[in-house]
């Protein structure tokens, strides 16, 4: 028994030693990964199996038979549903509307020109979020239109469906929701020219510079170079965006100085405040500096939305009088029937129409203040209303000593005119309340981080 084990102990030493030889450098390949690895794992690097190059190779061929293609059901195809998604056009008819959404279906065309109520809400209107959803064979299945209703934080949705051979419609009331967004951007032109780069809404466009507007002349003190970053909300309808909100944050560094600011509601009912509520129009609120001052000054540096200046508080050459004279006010370019808001609260002493001046409304302020809106093709207030800062007075037009359609405005102190971009400068602001101070500075907080995450959007799309 003994000598049997000595016999084959001898052939296993042999083969072995023969194995080796042929095979030394997997076996240092071993030896290395168990001094880097440390542990059993290392064997799975090398394995001491025979190599795959010295196997024997087989090619086999052999014919695969298809699976049986199914006849084509249609009503399996019904199943499957395309969506798409546009926006209507003033010059949308039933047919280009339903082609560009990928439809093929004269029975929903004629559908859409037949039904008074679908034509008038659909068709010729611009600016209103349709979803189609079309069968297989471009049938319409579903058809949804979304648009911002007049009450507050709601949409409209109608909705056409085909039932068979028919179609049948409806209209529902949903709520809006909210989301931010957020954006940053360089000043190469002018402020449009830089929100568009950045995809920014023009609504946003203006509610920056409103906002900014008692700190930066954004008519004339723009710099290249100039930057922006913005939090601001998005109101959708299912999952579809159908307007923009109100900007929530915001930075704007013009000429190397930073300026700061966001919407704060304070406390109410004993709840605090929750900047993320700016979604609701009706909430009472107000641009704040981060450190809590107050962005509503007393007057508003213009009587229109943002607007190019056309002739500012300097002499000038005048246009129908042909001599030089002191221009003692702003003219605002603007389209007839533009919105002329007054910069103040006050009362109104005369609306009428006076001279050269055509149409024109005359406001008296606190302190001894007086403004003037002129040339107007409409006036919307009598004397002796009183008016609130921002409300509408009157709208834009060419009356009396106008060449074209504008708004010329003056701001009197004590009867003397005033550049009103340094008057509403100088004009008082109201700092937060201290009771609502712990709640500002959280808010603060959270707004710091937003404006730092839209700042580095920017910085990341440059790299």
């Amino acid at each position: 028994m003994i000598n049997q084990l000595i016999v084959k102990g001898q052939v296993f030493s042999k083969a072995a030693a023969h194995w080796l030889t042929q095979h030394h450098k997997r076996v240092t390949a071993v030896v290395i990964a168990l001094m880097l690895g440390g542990g059993g794992g290392a064997f799975a690097v090398a394995s001491l199996a025979p190599d795959a190059a010295d196997l024997p190779v087989r090619e086999i061929i052999e014919t695969v038979q298809p699976l049986a293609m199914t006849d084509y059901n249609h009503d399996a195809a019904t199943a499957f549903v395309l969506y798409r998604t546009d926006t209507t056009r003033t010059s949308d008819t039933a047919d280009t509307l339903l082609k560009r959404l990928g439809v093929d279906d004269a029975e929903a065309a004629a559908y859409l020109r037949s039904n008074n109520s679908v034509r008038q809400i659909l068709l010729g209107r611009s600016g209103r979020q349709v979803t189609a959803e079309a069968l297989i064979d471009q049938r319409l299945s579903k058809l949804t239109a979304r648009w911002s209703a007049d009450t507050d934080g709601q949409f409209i949705r109608l909705v056409i469906e085909r039932d068979g051979n028919h179609f049948t419609s409806r209209t529902e009331t949903a709520v809006l929701s909210a989301s931010s967004q957020l954006a940053s951007g360089t000043i190469q032109s002018s402020l449009f020219a830089a929100t568009d780069e950045a995809k920014v809404p023009d609504a946003v466009a203006v509610q920056l510079a409103e906002i900014f507007s008692g700190d930066i002349d954004f008519r004339r003190a723009l710099r290249k170079g100039d930057r922006f970053s913005v939090v601001y909300e998005t109101l959708e309808g299912d999952g579809e965006p159908l307007r923009t909100g109100r900007v929530l944050s915001a930075e704007f560094v013009n000429a190397g100085k930073a300026f700061q600011a966001m919407w704060f509601t304070g406390p109410a009912a004993g709840q605090a405040a929750n900047v993320m509520q700016a979604g609701n129009p009706g909430s009472k609120g107000g641009y704040y500096t981060l450190d809590g001052q107050s962005l509503r000054r007393a007057f508003l540096s213009s009587p229109v939305e943002f607007s190019r200046v056309s002739s500012g508080f300097s002499m000038r050459f005048h246009p129908i009088l042909k001599q030089m004279r002191a221009h003692l006010g702003t003219d605002f370019a603007a389209s007839t029937g533009t919105p002329a808001r007054t910069v103040g609260d006050g009362v109104v002493t005369f609306a009428g129409v006076q001279n050269g001046y055509g149409n024109v409304v005359f406001i008296k302020h606190r302190g001894n203040s007086e403004t003037v809106y002129a040339h107007l093709s409409k006036l919307l207030v009598r004397r002796g209303d009183n008016v609130s800062q921002g409300q509408t007075i009157g709208l834009v037009g060419a009356t009396g000593w106008a060449t074209g359609p504008h708004l010329h405005f003056e701001i009197r102190s004590n009867g003397v005119q005033h550049d009103p971009m340094k008057f509403a400068q100088q004009s008082e602001t109201i700092p937060v309340a201290a009771t609502a101070k712990p709640a500002f500075e959280r808010v603060a907080q959270q707004t710091k981080i937003a404006l730092a995450a839209a700042a580095a959007m920017q910085a990341t799309s440059v790299q």
